[in-house]
């Protein structure tokens, strides 16, 4: 089932389209909250209805290990499992196994669970099997990712492997599941911010044929300039009539400059990490509301945006549930953030109908410049 993109409105190369799968449609650009244990922290299916979001993300590596791919799969897949109904994409684990040091061979990655210390050996076939068995609607195939400012023959290295494993992932999704007439399958491209070998990652990912298109490897320890000078060496290869997602970005200025050279999908944990430490995000830019200085405040988050979920509650409510450890605080701030986050993609994407674009992109860097 390839993911096919039909784009709606453009503003330079900023656009807005629908992205078509087996289960249905989602707009683009298109923030994709994560629910690492198939859950956002703090949230349900019915709060990320209720906040209007279409796609969210589910962690491979830790569904595979808790509560297994074969409970996961005996409770009705993903959506059975969460009671929700809208598109999930399952990234490959490969972040995950990679930030724990694994040994890598030719087969797979093996490595040690966090969970009780047994071993696990992933390789791009069992990847997609267990993504077949989770029953998302978009599954990421196995990846190398080491850190963008690794050393060159690391990096290099893991394009090599990158490559080799995307065929043989792609190969074990088409040939052994029936997932394939149901789920799409994207191939991911690496080479860290060398522009040689993030146009050879490209080509390599983009002849074996996926059915969308990621950039990985960015975002991992690199400056914003670094990052998007990785970006721009694979753009205008990716093609037109495919999605396009950035894996890792959360950061406005970063999404935005991301939509501005044709991106169309995000996911990011920042809005919900940003909130369970006392962060909140407004059209104004970020603050802590631990600060003392909202200890008697009676106003509501963000006083510019009167339809925050939350803004019944004043800040020196708030800062006071926080303060105390009260745990509705972390889920108000979580539902406060997720909804400025899908807001702030809405008013892009409004902006690319309208032909403002570059006005949008001008206010963010104002706002979040440094920030």
């Amino acid at each position: 089932m390839r993911a096919t993109f039909t784009e709606t409105a453009r503003d330079g190369e900023a656009r807005c389209g629908v992205v078509t799968t087996a289960r249905g449609t989602f707009t683009t650009p298109r923030f994709m909250p994560v629910g690492t244990r198939g859950a956002i922290v703090h949230l349900a299916a019915d709060d990320m209805e209720a906040l209007g979001a279409q796609v969210i993300l589910a962690n491979t590596y830790h569904l595979m290990l808790r509560p297994g791919t074969d409970v996961v799969e005996g409770l009705g897949g993903i959506h059975g499992m969460a009671d929700w109904a809208g598109h999930v994409l399952t990234d490959s684990g490969g972040y995950q196994i990679f930030s724990l040091s694994p040994e890598l061979s030719d087969e797979g990655a093996r490595f040690k669970s966090i969970y009780d210390g047994s071993m696990h050996l992933l390789s791009p076939e069992k990847a997609a099997e267990v993504q077949a068995k989770i029953g998302a609607d978009i599954q990421m195939v196995l990846d190398v990712c080491p850190s963008s400012v690794a050393d060159p023959d690391i990096v290099r290295a893991a394009v090599e492997r990158t490559g080799q494993w995307a065929e043989r992932g792609r190969s074990a999704f088409l040939e052994h599941f029936d997932a394939k007439d149901r789920q799409c399958q994207f191939g991911i491209v690496q080479g860290g911010t060398d522009e040689k070998l993030r146009e050879q990652s490209a080509r390599q990912i983009l002849d074996i044929g996926f059915d969308g298109y990621a950039v990985g490897g960015l975002s991992v320890g690199e400056d914003r300039q670094q990052m998007l000078h990785g970006l721009d060496a694979c753009m205008s290869l990716l093609p037109s009539d495919q999605p396009r997602y950035f894996m890792g970005l959360g950061d406005p200025i970063g999404i935005v400059e991301s939509v501005a050279r044709g991106v169309d999908m995000f996911d990011c944990v920042l809005p919900t990490r940003l909130a369970r430490h006392g962060t909140v995000l407004t059209d104004a830019g970020r603050y802590n509301l631990t600060r003392a200085e909202f200890a008697t405040s009676r106003e509501p988050l963000d006083p510019d945006w009167p339809d925050s979920p939350v803004a019944r509650y004043s800040k020196g409510y708030l800062r006071h549930l926080l303060q105390t450890k009260e745990p509705t605080a972390p889920r108000l701030l979580t539902l406060h953030n997720v909804a400025w986050m899908l807001r702030f993609m809405d008013r892009m994407a409004e902006s690319i109908v309208a032909g403002t674009f570059a006005d949008f992109r001008a206010g963010v860097h104002e706002v979040w410049l440094g920030r």
